[in-house]
């Protein structure tokens, strides 16, 4: 089937008003947030119902053309970038919340339904939807599936699998089923919890259950400001150690106060090299005690001041700083390569000490925004992209704060997922008798490896480690589907 063929045939089924084809067209979705790798799709369908995403994958499986399931394009992996082209999903028009269910907590939605909007709808019935991606003013509940994404607020209330509780899936054969009832207890094997964070390599999200919370009664935030990284990573161990659980603890460095400074007018002192968010909530009798004990461990550990947002609007503004710093970097360098990795929490000094010696080794600009509460790292390399030179740096310091990361016991990442960006650090991570159950599982999934195929698994496998991983009994159709050969 050619090319225009397969697009009469996507028109028919979607609509003409639910297709891009046009040259100029595609280029606006060659890539997400992560736009070291680009790839040019065949086509791009925005259906609106279930019926017609099968219909779509049943046509690519008799076609042979892969499909690339994408949210809002937000991600920071790659894990939407068409490199191997073929069709594009977008599931912007699949946005509706379609129940809300209070008496058994739980809501189900399409995933086309932005983070953000979803809570603002659950707000008058008291609820919301706890995962808070930074990002969450444009990203989708689908994308934050696909990649089990985190935010500040998963330090109390856990990641997005947390709050999944069954899902609507088309399969690569076009199968429609459904992983779960929407209640929390289900019986057989969690195909949840493997769809949830699959970033689109074995199915697209249809539909989704996930799970009310309730939103607390009250809340207080405060800015606690530090000489230096090492006295508020220190705190924050300390805080978790005495058994108390914020809501939120996120920390910012001096680069990265520089930007969020000049951008929303903070007035935060030029001395301090450290600043940490802290939230905690829940029913109003006790939080200020709460609050006041943690305060006294950031004093205990050299804070140079304490600063409360006494009102919402405050409260409104320091999150906006916090949860838009990424944007804010653009005062300071035209590109930043942003790393995600986690670490535990006691290795913060010395990890983040590190990415300090790697900044000045590679002569770039890192600063730091991170979700301290659980050890998940945000180094921003700050680079100028025109410059290839620093282009190939920034590339290599990222491999290094990669390294050195899995060296503290830690993992490549914490909430954006591998995608194509993180690919080939697997290895850094995984054995080869893990990666073979991984294509395993894959392959009985989509074993014509048509589903997001060339990310995840690493590219370029050498002929010691596919022996490895024949001998560990994976077939051959599932090395070819990871990749692999």
């Amino acid at each position: 089937m050619n090319r225009t063929q397969l697009i009469e045939e996507l028109r028919r089924i979607v609509g003409p008003r639910g297709l891009v084809h046009r040259q100029e067209d595609l280029l606006t979705y060659d890539a997400d947030g992560c736009v070291m790798d680009t790839g040019e799709p065949h086509v791009v369908v925005v259906p609106e119902t279930t019926a017609q995403v099968a219909a779509v994958v049943k046509l690519a499986a008799r076609a042979g053309v892969p499909i690339v399931p994408r949210g809002a394009g937000t991600g920071l992996s790659g894990g939407a970038t068409p490199i191997q082209g073929g069709i594009v999903v977008s599931t912007a028009r699949m946005d509706k919340v379609l129940e809300v269910d209070v008496r058994n907590g739980r809501a189900r939605v399409q995933p086309g339904v932005i983070n953000f909007e979803l809570s603002q709808q659950l707000k008058p019935y008291g609820y919301q939807f706890a995962p808070d991606p930074s990002s969450q003013k444009a990203c989708t509940v689908g994308g934050n599936i696909a990649n089990n994404s985190g935010g500040p607020h998963c330090l109390k209330y856990g990641i997005t699998a947390s709050h999944v509780l069954g899902l609507e899936v088309v399969l690569p054969s076009g199968e429609v089923i459904w992983t779960g009832d929407g209640t929390p207890q289900t019986a057989g094997y969690d195909l949840t919890g493997v769809l949830t964070g699959s970033e689109g390599t074995i199915g697209l999200v249809t539909e989704a259950w996930v799970k009310l919370t309730r939103l607390p009664e009250a809340v207080r935030v405060v800015l606690a400001l530090f000489p230096d990284i090492a006295g508020s990573s220190a705190t924050v161990s300390q805080v978790i150690a005495s058994g108390l659980l914020p809501a939120a603890l996120e920390i910012m460095d001096r680069l990265a106060i520089k930007a969020v400074n000049d951008m929303y007018k903070l007035g935060l002192p030029e001395a301090a090299g450290a600043a940490l968010l802290i939230e905690v909530d829940g029913v109003e009798d006790g939080l200020d005690e709460l609050l006041h004990e943690i305060t006294a461990i950031c004093q205990r550990n050299g804070a140079l001041e304490v600063r409360p947002a006494r009102t919402l609007d405050e409260q409104t503004r320091v999150w906006a700083a916090r949860k838009n710093a990424f944007g804010a970097m653009g005062r300071l360098a035209p590109t930043y390569y942003l790393v995600d990795t986690v670490v535990p929490r006691t290795k913060l000094p010395y990890t983040l000490e590190q990415v300090g010696v790697i900044a000045k080794d590679y002569n770039l600009p890192i600063a730091n925004v991170f979700h301290a509460g659980d050890g998940n790292l945000h180094p921003l390399i700050l680079f100028d992209r025109r410059n290839q030179s620093q282009n190939q740096r920034a590339l290599e310091a990222a491999t290094q704060v990669m390294h050195v990361s899995i060296e503290q016991g830690g993992v490549i990442s914490g909430e954006h997922g591998i995608g194509v960006e993180k690919q080939d650090y697997m290895t850094l991570l995984f054995s080869t008798d893990d990666l073979a159950a991984m294509a395993g599982l894959h392959q009985s999934f989509d074993p014509l490896d048509l589903f997001n195929p060339g990310k995840v698994f690493p590219k370029g496998k050498g002929c010691g480690e596919l022996a490895a991983l024949r001998r560990a009994g994976v077939e051959w159709g599932a090395l070819k589907a990871a990749g692999m050969m």
